[in-house]
């Protein structure tokens, strides 16, 4: 779970009256982050656009890396194990007219 400091809570409402405010906030990295609280519970926050985008970057980066491993993993196989596509279709009941 991400921990938040004090000042990088904000109700709902506080934000609505002081929006340029905590963005400039962020922007400028006097804050990493803005939590918005609604109803004292976190409902979102607010990045930077760089913040934003690393994560974006890093969560594709980690897609690829488990995409990799299961690659990785499944080539370990050995070939007698394949199964056979047309098999596994008459199995399901299935074709590739269907």
């Amino acid at each position: 779970m991400v921990a938040y400091t004090q000042q990088e809570l904000v109700s709902a409402t506080e934000i609505s009256k002081q929006f340029g405010e905590y963005i400039s906030k962020v922007k400028n990295g006097i804050v990493n982050k803005i939590g918005i609280l609604k109803n004292n519970r976190l409902n979102a926050i607010i990045l930077s656009v760089e913040e934003y985008e690393q994560l974006i970057v890093a969560r594709n980066r980690l897609e690829d890396l488990e995409m990799y491993q299961t690659i990785s993993e499944r080539m370990k196989t050995p070939k007698d194990n394949y199964l056979d596509g047309n098999d596994v279709l008459k199995r399901l009941n299935l074709s590739l007219e269907d």
